[in-house]
């Protein structure tokens, strides 16, 4: 099968055409689309009328299903998770910061898969940065900074009782089923600049709020240098931004990017269904 894939014209993000993912798709097919994902880091699949049975047969083609902590999935499927928020909604907007999915994690998940059910006449569009560009247009100052460094992951900003979507959180009435916990305080380290290990290209990992130190650095100074990492690393040339349709399927590789959500859809619902495709091996 042929694919018609149409690049962005922005930082990375390609559209693609061409092929039915409601249907079992055959090994040279996938192997087409996970050559384009690796050229163009988020594709986008639009018109597609996909189940979550047809997602998670997607999300398999490219790797296992990932853990995704913190957050209930839907019922019936332990690997999908419901990104919603209700018309009348005043939570803050879920994920509006830059990060990078479970970052956290011993293993990192290698992608995303998020499919559009509802999806509002205007907002909610998704932002990625991408991460090789950062890293290859860095001044050679700041490299100096983060070379051979390791930064300390964890959830804890996020997800500990005190936490972002911890208990002050869950008493604004959020749509989302987070549950907040004391695993949060775990740490992991990772390099910040390390090789994608499909690509073999170098890439930063990560950003400020998973990320809350480094490692061997006093705590002032490494918030110096993850406060610099992240101007530099989310400036605008670095960017794509992602506009939704329903019945679209978007998936991206969260080893080489940065993504948040956007609001300015107030008074309109939105779903998506996600999945984690895990670290492979």
């Amino acid at each position: 099968m042929k694919l018609k894939i149409t690049p962005s014209g922005q930082a990375c993000g390609a559209e693609v055409r061409g092929v039915d993912l409601t249907s079992p798709l055959d090994q040279d097919t996938v192997d087409e689309i996970h050559a384009a994902w690796m050229e163009h880091q988020v594709l986008s699949f639009p018109d597609q009328d996909m189940t979550d049975e047809d997602l998670e047969r997607f999300t398999l083609y490219f790797g296992p299903f990932g853990e995704d902590p913190f957050i209930a999935p839907i019922p019936g499927h332990p690997h999908i998770i419901a990104v919603k928020r209700n018309a009348d909604e005043t939570a803050p907007i879920f994920a509006e910061t830059w990060h990078t999915d479970w970052s956290f994690q011993k293993r990192p998940p290698k992608g995303t898969c998020l499919f559009g059910i509802t999806i509002p006449p205007e907002g909610g569009e998704t932002m990625f940065a991408n991460q090789y560009l950062a890293l290859e247009q860095m001044p050679p100052q700041l490299r100096e900074r983060i070379e051979g460094k390791h930064a300390v992951h964890s959830a804890r900003n996020a997800y500990s009782p005190e936490g972002v979507y911890g208990d002050v959180d869950k008493a604004a009435g959020r749509s989302m089923t987070i549950m907040p916990s004391a695993d949060a305080e775990a740490t992991e380290r990772h390099d910040i600049i390390r090789k994608h290990p499909e690509t073999g290209r170098e890439t930063l990992f990560g950003c400020a709020g998973y990320i809350i130190g480094i490692a061997g650095v006093d705590h002032e100074e490494g918030w110096d240098i993850m406060s610099e990492l992240y101007r530099w690393q989310t400036r605008p040339e670095f960017q794509y931004r992602h506009k939704w349709q329903e019945k679209m399927l978007v998936m991206w590789d969260n080893r080489c990017l940065l993504h948040m959500a956007t609001g300015g859809y107030q008074g309109h619902e939105r779903l998506l269904h996600r999945t984690t495709i895990g670290a492979s091996g």
